[in-house]
């Protein structure tokens, strides 16, 4: 068990001296083999030296997170970019130009220095340049770069909080940098530049519409969410081989009660919702994940009490968690994990949640919930609502 030391640093309140003084202890960590945590404009990372074999095996270990899925390598400067890949395509080059620092991986061809516990074994290596001062800082500072998964328990939400990070990985790290909650919610777009037409691999907070103009005739692998991802299958990869990039082939994203997905247009899930909450299932207490409409559309049924603080309240019978609004996705993308988190603090047996376009943002949001659920939909195996435990 180790003694994970906590870091606290404001960037909103914050100088960019003060960030850069407040991360140096946890730098050194990072120099010296340790883990640490920190925040991303996406999700809170574990990070450990990239270059470092036996430091990024402990990540592994941490997280008890499978050795055939390969990590993201994090940089904060383009030199540090260099000497992990054999070269830079003039379309990765332009891409890159656009989008980083931000929400945006690429999948390039690795050069030797980058260890294998890094890649899977693969060829090519996964590259971002986050958009969060306290993440370039610590980076810096470190002077290494960092390869870091996302900071949670291999399986479950990812932690877009420093509590969330502490509640998974406490006693499993080294320390944590908490500086604050994450602004997109969700992981990074995953874009593999190896292959032609470039493919999205993961769907994040760089979308299709935003990649599309710089790519050649516009063409592009991957958009949406493909049927395999809405039954819960492992996509892109045959069976027995590493997959290409975090979040292809295990199963991720899932809070300790099962989800189920709501099928069909909004319409007919408010429908189906409220068949439901006039007749719950037997088996313990339902949560439901709704967006605000969806909440109006219920309020007969649904009383909001005016104490209700949070994500998740509870509605007689019903323990339900209110994401935002469908017209703002983002929001929606960005409150997603903290409310599948929340309910591993309920009573909740089973989640059913709403869904919505795989347009946007929304392809990222519904690749997250289709992995949640792992094929299920609601109404669970009817007639009898069996659930898997």
């Amino acid at each position: 068990m180790k003694d994970t030391r906590q870091w606290q640093v404001d960037p909103q309140q914050a100088t960019t001296e003060a960030v850069a003084e407040a991360v140096v202890p946890a730098a050194a960590i990072l120099r010296q083999g340790g883990l640490v945590a920190f925040p991303t404009e996406t999700v809170y990372g574990v990070g450990a030296n990239a270059l470092d074999a036996q430091a990024v095996q402990a990540i592994f270990a941490a997280k008890g997170r499978p050795a055939d899925n390969p990590l993201i390598v994090h940089i904060a400067d383009w030199a540090a970019l260099t000497p992990l890949i054999t070269g830079l395509p003039p379309l990765a080059k332009r891409l890159a130009e656009c989008f980083w620092p931000g929400p945006l991986t690429l999948i390039l061809p690795a050069s030797p220095l980058v260890p294998a516990e890094v890649t899977a074994g693969l060829p090519t290596v996964a590259v971002r340049w986050p958009a969060h001062p306290v993440a370039e800082a610590l980076i810096r500072a470190a002077g290494v770069p960092v390869a870091a998964p996302s900071a949670n328990r291999s399986g479950k939400p990812s932690p877009t909080d420093a509590v969330h990070v502490l509640e998974d990985l406490g006693g499993r790290i080294d320390g944590i940098v908490d500086g604050g909650p994450c602004a997109v919610g969700v992981e990074s777009t995953v874009l593999d530049v190896t292959v032609d037409p470039p493919a999205i691999l993961r769907p994040g907070g760089i979308t299709a519409d935003m990649l599309r103009p710089l790519l050649p005739g516009g063409r592009l692998q991957g958009e949406g969410v493909s049927e395999q991802e809405r039954a819960g299958e492992p996509v892109g990869d045959p069976v027995g081989e590493a997959p290409r990039a975090p979040g292809m082939k295990y199963t991720h994203y899932a809070p300790s009660a099962d989800v189920f997905l709501l099928p069909g247009p909004w319409e007919a899930q408010v429908a189906l919702l409220r068949r439901t909450i006039a007749a719950p299932p037997a088996g313990g207490t339902l949560g439901l994940l709704i967006s605000e409409e969806t909440l109006r559309e219920l309020g007969d049924l649904l009383v909001r009490p005016e104490s209700a603080e949070g994500v998740l309240y509870r509605s007689g019978h019903l323990i339900v968690g209110i994401v935002g609004r469908r017209g703002q996705l983002t929001t929606v993308a960005k409150k997603l994990f903290r409310a599948l988190r929340a309910f591993d603090h309920t009573d909740a047996a089973m989640i059913v949640a709403e869904t919505y376009p795989a347009e946007g943002i929304g392809a990222a949001l519904m690749n997250r919930l289709c992995k949640s659920a792992g094929g299920r939909v609601w109404p669970a195996g009817n007639p009898a609502y069996n659930v898997r435990r």
